[in-house]
């Protein structure tokens, strides 16, 4: 993979597999950065071996799996000829624990090493991988095994990765990575550690691997600023989200005020200090409804090095989520209907999170309260002391009556909706309940789902892909490039170049 440039466009790590594989490739064929998530990707290879593999793409890339007693062992473990049968439910991949099982870093780091290997395959184009802070105990394997694949960078928000450029140096040397863990009832002056050693995972010494580039994922010059002095590695760059990009976004700043749909009002506080980016002297990329030609070039004009795009990308052909759900969001976008709520109960992070609602999904309050709670993926749990000083889980998405015995407070529960089990479901993965009933879907993107329809090549098309995203968003920046060549664009091939 090429280094020593720096992408125009970052097409956003949406999880779960939304950003899959065949995703990022298409646009790092197209000399942007493509992004995979990592999150739960885990679950995600254990049960796409399950439905068969359709493709046989996990197995290629297992092949290429530098550790082939894991990868035979993975096989065996989950791999289903044919695929299993449609009421039959998955096989579980036990829940990540603070100090993963064998089995479990196994698969870890192979599922990671895989989904960066496809998307990097038989091209030089740049790719990255995105992981979120909240998610703490798979981050280091997880980490090891994009880096196997050669990953050219790693992104990270939901948090404050502060540690994560110490991590990345200490596992491209081959040695213990560690990282500390969040504890609900922690004392100060306690620490509890999570712990990665390339030595003791496979045979044989470990090998020295490229140290990829971290872009840390924030919402304010203020904790950029942080990042840059007092990260414990180099944090090559910044994407700057602001509140109207899909999935989590950063509370508001200063006392929480609502609007009359219950959404968090974002003020003039919010607003990221650009002038204070540019004095970092380290690149930066501008995320938040920039999904548009003339915000490409704002975003330069604003010194960024340029732009984040998720949710245009959500929608295209090459999108890991559901082609129904492209369909009907398509034709929302071009009737006008799309409507995206920014809930600030709904994930177990207590994070602002944007669903878009959507009939037939978990959005609708009677879907909602219908589900029986279960959480039996766990990756949003939070971590709490026990009587006997050993650490528990608990998540304010299961059970009432399990949460509140576990510490939690009931009214901590409310609203909040089984993020894990939904997003699989919006992929086409959802887990089967009772051999009928699938996990329903729960959609996440930013404000500018309305316009994906802009994407579309003509009037009536069913959908668009990842090119087409890329090049209306480079459209007006190769305008001006001509101009300032001195050549210039007739008015027909502008219109063509606007259009697309």
């Amino acid at each position: 993979m090429i280094a020593g440039y720096e992408p125009l466009i970052i097409q956003g790590g949406m999880g779960v597999a939304v950003s899959g594989w065949q995703l990022a490739r298409a646009v790092a064929l197209e000399g942007q950065l493509g992004v995979v998530s990592g999150t739960a990707i885990d679950v995600v290879l254990a049960r796409r071996l399950q439905l068969g593999d359709p493709g046989g793409h996990v197995q290629r890339a297992l092949a290429e799996f530098p550790f082939s007693d894991m990868a035979e062992r993975i096989l065996q473990r989950y791999y289903v000829p044919g695929g299993k049968a449609a009421n039959q439910p998955f096989r579980a991949a036990s829940v990540v624990q603070l100090q993963p099982s064998a089995e479990q870093l196994e698969l870890l780091v192979a599922a990671n090493f895989a989904e960066v290997f496809l998307a990097g395959e038989g091209h030089q184009g740049l790719i990255g991988v995105n992981y979120l802070e909240k998610i703490q105990p798979p981050t280091l394997a997880s980490l090891y095994g994009a880096m196997l694949a050669g990953v050219d960078y790693v992104l990270m928000g939901a948090g404050i990765p502060r540690l994560i450029p110490g991590a990345l140096d200490r596992l491209s040397r081959g040695e213990v990575a560690e990282l500390p863990i969040a504890v609900a009832d922690a004392r100060p002056d306690e620490s509890t550690v999570a712990a990665f050693d390339p030595e003791t995972f496979g045979p044989g010494p470990p090998p020295s691997l490229k140290r990829p580039k971290f872009l840390a994922i924030v919402a304010s010059a203020t904790l950029a600023s942080m990042l840059a002095r007092k990260a414990n590695g180099r944090v090559d760059g910044f994407v700057v989200e602001g509140p109207t990009a899909g999935g989590h976004n950063a509370p508001p700043r200063g006392e929480p005020v609502c609007n009359s749909r219950g959404e968090p009002v974002y003020g003039s506080r919010d607003e990221v200090d650009l002038g204070a980016m540019r004095a970092l002297e380290r690149p930066f990329w501008l995320a938040g409804s920039y999904g548009r030609p003339e915000q490409v070039v704002a975003a330069l004009d604003e010194g960024a090095a340029g732009v984040q795009v998720g949710t245009a990308f959500a929608f295209c052909a090459e999108s890991g989520l559901r082609d129904d759900l492209k369909r009907r969001v398509l034709a929302m976008s071009r009737a006008g209907a799309v409507d995206v709520l920014t809930d600030p109960a709904a994930s177990p992070t207590g994070f602002p999170f944007k669903v878009l609602q959507l009939e037939g999904s978990l959005s609708e309050s009677a879907y909602y309260e219908e589900r029986t709670r279960v959480c039996d993926l766990g990756f949003l749990r939070q971590f709490y002391h026990l009587e006997n000083g050993g650490l528990g889980w608990r998540c304010p998405a299961e059970p009432v009556d399990a949460y509140v015995r576990k510490g939690g407070d009931a009214a901590d529960t409310v609203g909040r909706k089984c993020v894990c089990n939904a997003l699989m479901a919006n992929v086409g993965l959802g887990q089967v309940r009772g051999g009928a009933r699938v996990e329903l879907p729960l959609v996440t993107c930013g404000n500018d789902a309305a316009e994906v329809a802009d994407f579309a090549r003509r009037a009536g098309a069913d959908g668009y892909r990842a090119r087409d995203v890329i090049e209306r968003l480079l459209s007006a920046v190769r305008r001006r490039e001509a101009a300032e060549c001195g050549g210039h664009l007739s008015p027909a091939a502008a219109a063509a170049h606007d259009e697309r």
